[in-house]
C-alpha cells in the first residue's frame, strides 16, 4: 500500500527526497491544469505551479493535518495564482497577445465524438464560449468553480483553499453560474 499524501509530506518536512519526488508525482498534472485554467498562459501555469512545489517543499513542516493534504496544497497553488494575477493584471486584463494559449495541448478541451458534424461545430463553439465567459469571472469566482469543478472539492474545501467561509464560497458560486447561465442564454 502507497503512502498517503499526509504522510508523505510529514517525511518532506524530514527532507525526505523521495516523499516529495512522490507528491511531485502525484500533484504535477492537476497542479499545472489548476494553474492553467486560473491563468490560462502554460508558461506562467508552469511557473507557478513549480512555485507551488518549491513552498510544499520549504512548508511541509507547517502542515498541521487539520485538513486533507490536497487542500492545504491547492491552497499554496491557488494564493499564488491569485496574487500573480492581482500583479499582471493591468495588462492582461482585457487584452490577450500572441501567446494566448487557450489550445494548448494539455489542456485541449474535446467534447465527446458526435456523428454530425453540424452539432459538434455547435458544441465546440459553446465550449469555447463557456470556456471564454469563464476567464471572465472575477479571479476568486473562477477559482472556487475550477476547483469544484475539475477538481471535484467540497465546498468546505474550497473554502480553505480561499480562506474564506463556505456560505462566501457558495455566493462566488452562485455568482459565477448566474453569470455563466446569462452569457450561455445569450447566444
Amino acid at each position: 500500500m502507497e503512502p498517503s499524501d499526509e504522510a508523505l509530506c510529514a517525511r518532506v518536512a524530514k527532507r525526505d527526497e523521495a516523499a516529495f519526488d512522490l507528491l511531485v508525482a502525484r500533484y504535477q498534472e492537476r497542479a499545472y491544469r489548476l494553474a492553467w485554467s486560473i491563468l490560462r498562459n502554460a508558461e506562467d501555469a508552469r511557473d507557478l505551479s513549480q512555485d507551488a512545489f518549491i513552498r510544499l517543499y520549504e512548508a511541509a513542516g507547517s502542515f498541521g493535518g487539520r485538513s486533507k493534504f490536497s487542500t492545504w496544497f491547492y491552497r499554496i497553488l491557488v494564493n499564488l495564482c491569485l496574487d500573480h494575477k492581482r500583479k499582471h493584471r493591468w495588462w492582461k486584463l482585457w487584452t490577450r497577445d500572441e501567446g494566448d494559449d487557450r489550445n494548448d495541448p494539455l489542456l485541449e478541451r474535446q467534447p465527446a465524438p458526435v456523428v454530425d458534424p453540424v452539432d459538434k461545430l455547435s458544441r465546440e463553439r459553446t465550449m469555447k464560449e463557456l470556456a471564454a465567459a469563464v476567464d471572465q469571472l472575477a479571479p476568486r469566482q473562477r477559482a472556487a468553480v475550477l476547483l469544484r469543478v475539475q477538481e471535484d472539492m467540497a465546498t468546505y474545501e474550497i473554502a480553505k483553499v480561499l480562506k474564506c467561509s463556505e456560505a462566501t464560497v457558495r455566493v462566488h458560486l452562485h455568482r459565477a453560474l448566474t453569470t455563466l447561465k446569462k452569457t450561455v442564454e445569450k447566444r
